[in-house]
């Protein structure tokens, strides 16, 4: 009898352990690694044959979670149910993974390449990653990039530039769709005036990179990829608005025209009409401003898939910060201080491969931009005109992989200012080549150089070199050394210059910058058996500077002096970026990079203004499944920074504390075409203000009418005047908005 109760006993239980799971796994491109198949928190684990298929035996009654990985490619992860005497047919399709390490990159090297594959370290953010905090413009959504920090110049007009590595905005080249026409003025004003409705990805090059691009990309770049109208939705809406009553609206469309145009159209509209003064200085805490912007692009078929695309975009803004109490009809004058600056800006942008056998392909783009501003009594108006014209050959022989261009870019400038005495009339003609050498699948080598000639300083030379070694298919090394130069606009380079009470001084013809640059970069990407997914990327840089132009604070506190340095400057440091995904859903992107600038003059070394030793970013993400609520914990903290002071009793702090902005938002998306999101910005309540008497000086005396001044013009210690100061805008180092909610809504119809 017990032997009979025993065998009932094993037949049941192998019974128990009879269910199988098997099936397919198959991607739209090959797969040329492993594909591992588990269950998660199980020891069932197993790998596909070399065509796709799997099996994993003997598998219990219950609920698991099945994943499927593959280097490359998107992880999958399923919950499932095995029932007794039911064997379970999964089959899966893989995505490739182009939210890590495997995008599609063009900055680099002109030419399209797996970011992998590029010799050139690029980084690649897409519309996914800045919608984890929701911003009205580029500007803004650059904020939690590591090494990449808005600074604003103006705390009255709020104006500002990007720092790339702790080096200032003029140094970092933006583009559209690889063309440089964000320069100048619109370094200062037209990039808050870029929509991020238009963003397909932004490509981000930390470096000169002068050899391909010329002039400003110094130390970096940014590359603005506009979206592809045959891969935009055919309808979308994205509208938020906080509780500072910011409104933003982003409209897009697309549409067929006949049977070879596709046409895609954007509209961006922001307005900001509330005046807030919650540091209470009688000045506007945060610029109001009203602004829209119109972008269309045009996609052609051709024979031969040859590329064909023209885009044009118009963008016009009003914006005033100032005395609470100002109005239009104080512009300009000395009565009640504003600073109100209109702007209209018209571009043009376009490629067309030309009909031959060889790929040349050729470049074009077209910029106007006026500006007419008020700093109180100050007026600046300026006209700029920037025509650019590129054609590039593209060539494959054996090893070499050739790319040759010529381009030539044209800009007028003319502003009312007394450093510009007449329109300038500036002509860049230039040449470039370079050679992608392959030694062998793990091993490449990039040679490149370029030659310009600027019409009003001459001949510049700059050449590149990197390596690349892939040491496996996890592990990367990439060598890169270059040049870079840069031509002086005044005007961007510290927009002090115009707002506040100092006067300009330029000691000496300002000359064309000049770097060298090397840095190291290191990839490592790490899957576990789990599905898990860990990029690391690590590039340790290097930058030295001659002829770098500096702006004195300190000489005079009445006067901005501008001259090249008699000496050097130097911007390195390390820098690193974590990805870190999880199949529950929950995932990483974290950021460090510490810096070490300084100008070097007469043997002695200083710290630039404006300069943090250190900066941190992450944005943290989980999507709960069944409630299809995700969670985004975004932030960066700055170390100090040095700050601009007017004299020794200026009662402000001379450094920056260390500080982070942190936002965290909720979104739902479980009605169809529809998410729904909010949540709130600047969670620790930060403001410049804090632990300063004021930001902005003299605020009752805008226009100086009581400041008394000594036989020698130092500002003189009154009754009124306790610190013996003058009106200034610069003490700024980042934004004076509080904590605020903010809520929003998309639409996408496909």
């Amino acid at each position: 009898m017990k032997y009979l109760f025993l065998t009932i006993l094993i037949l049941t239980a192998k019974n128990i352990y009879s269910q199988n799971i098997s099936g397919k796994v198959a991607s739209s491109t090959p797969i040329v690694q492993e594909i591992k198949v588990s269950l998660l928190n199980t020891n069932f684990k197993t790998q596909t044959d070399s065509l796709g298929f799997y099996k994993l035996e003997n598998v219990p009654n219950g609920n698991y979670k099945i994943v499927v990985t593959s280097t490359g490619f998107k992880s999958v992860t399923q919950r499932i149910s095995v029932l007794e005497n039911e064997n379970l047919n999964l089959d899966f399709e893989l995505q490739e993974d182009n939210n890590e390490l495997n995008e599609v990159v063009v900055s680099g090297t002109l030419k399209p390449v797996k970011r992998l594959e590029s010799a050139v370290p690029v980084e690649v953010y897409s519309p996914t990653f800045f919608k984890k905090n929701p911003t009205p413009s580029i500007y803004d959504a650059l904020q939690n990039i590591n090494g990449v920090r808005p600074q604003l110049n103006c705390g009255v007009c709020n104006t500002g530039d990007i720092h790339i590595n702790g080096l200032e905005g003029p140094y970092t080249l933006v583009m559209i769709d690889g063309m440089p026409i964000v320069s100048s003025l619109s370094t200062v004003y037209g990039l808050s005036g870029i929509p991020n409705s238009l963003v397909e990805r932004i490509e981000i090059v930390k470096g000169p990179a002068s050899s391909l691009y010329g002039s400003e990309a110094v130390g970096g770049l940014i590359n603005i990829i506009t979206k592809n109208p045959t891969n935009a939705p055919t309808f979308s809406a994205d509208y938020f608005t906080t509780s500072y009553f910011e409104s933003n609206l982003d409209l897009g469309a697309k549409f067929n025209v006949g049977k070879k145009a596709i046409s895609l159209i954007g509209v961006n509209y922001f307005n900001y009409d509330q005046v807030i003064d919650k540091d209470h200085d009688n000045f506007t805490d945060v610029t109001l401003s009203e602004r829209i912007s119109v972008f269309n692009k045009w996609s052609f078929q051709r024979n031969h898939n040859r590329l064909f695309t023209i885009a044009a975009r118009g963008m016009y803004e009003d914006r005033w910060g100032g005395d609470i109490r100002w109005e239009k009809k104080y512009r300009g004058g000395d009565e009640i201080y504003g600073e109100s600056i209109y702007t209209k800006r018209a571009e043009l942008i376009g490629s067309y491969q030309l009909p031959f056998e060889e790929k040349l392909m050729l470049s074009f783009s077209g910029n106007v931009h006026y500006q007419d501003s008020r700093y109180g009594t100050t007026s600046y108006i300026a006209n700029q005109k920037i025509g650019f014209l590129q054609l590039t050959w593209d060539k494959k022989i054996g090893r070499n992989d050739l790319l040759a261009g010529i381009a030539s870019r044209y800009t007028y400038y003319d502003d009312n200012t007394p450093t510009t005495k007449e329109a300038e009339n500036t002509w860049l003609p230039g040449i470039f080549v370079q050679d992608e050498i392959t030694f062998s699948p793990k091993s490449q080598v990039l040679l490149g150089m370029r030659y310009d000639y600027n019409s009003i300083h001459g001949s510049i030379f700059t050449p590149r070199f990197a390596y690349r070694f892939k040491a496996n298919e996890n592990t990367i090394f990439r060598l890169n050394a270059g040049t870079g130069f840069r031509v002086v606009n005044l005007f961007t380079e510290d927009h002090a210059a115009l707002t506040g009470s100092r006067d300009v001084v330029i000691a000496n013809n300002l000359n064309p910058e000049k770097s060298v640059n090397v840095n190291l970069n290191y990839i490592q990407k790490i899957n576990f058996g789990n599905g898990t997914f860990m990029g690391i990327e690590t590039t340790a840089f290097y930058t030295r500077f001659s002829n770098k132009i500096i702006s004195d604070y300190e000489s005079d506190p009445n006067k901005i002096i501008y001259d090249n340095i008699d000496g050097y400057a130097l911007s390195q440091g390390i820098s690193t970026n974590v990805d870190l995904n999880f199949p529950s859903g929950l995932k990483f992107i974290l950021g460090a990079t510490v810096l070490d600038n300084k100008n070097v003059q007469d043997g002695i070394s200083e710290r630039p203004f404006l300069t943090e030793n250190f900066t941190g970013t992450w944005s943290i993400s989980y999507k709960i499944q069944p409630w299809n609520l995700s969670l985004d914990y975004t932030g960066n903290v700055y170390s100090p920074m040095k700050l601009p002071l007017l004299s020794e009793t200026d009662p402000r702090s001379p450094k920056s504390p260390w500080y982070s902005i942190q936002n965290i938002q909720f979104t739902y998306s479980g009605w169809k075409d529809f998410e729904v999101y909010g949540g709130v910005k600047n969670l620790l309540n930060f403001t410049p203000k804090q632990n300063n008497p004021f930001l902005i000086s003299r605020t009752n005396d805008p226009f100086d009418k009581n400041v008394q001044y000594d036989s020698a013009g130092k500002v003189l210690v009154t009754p009124d005047n306790p610190y013996g100061l003058t009106f200034d805008t610069t003490y700024v180092y980042g934004q004076n908005q509080t904590i605020r909610g903010f809520l929003g809504l998309r639409y996408t119809f496909r």
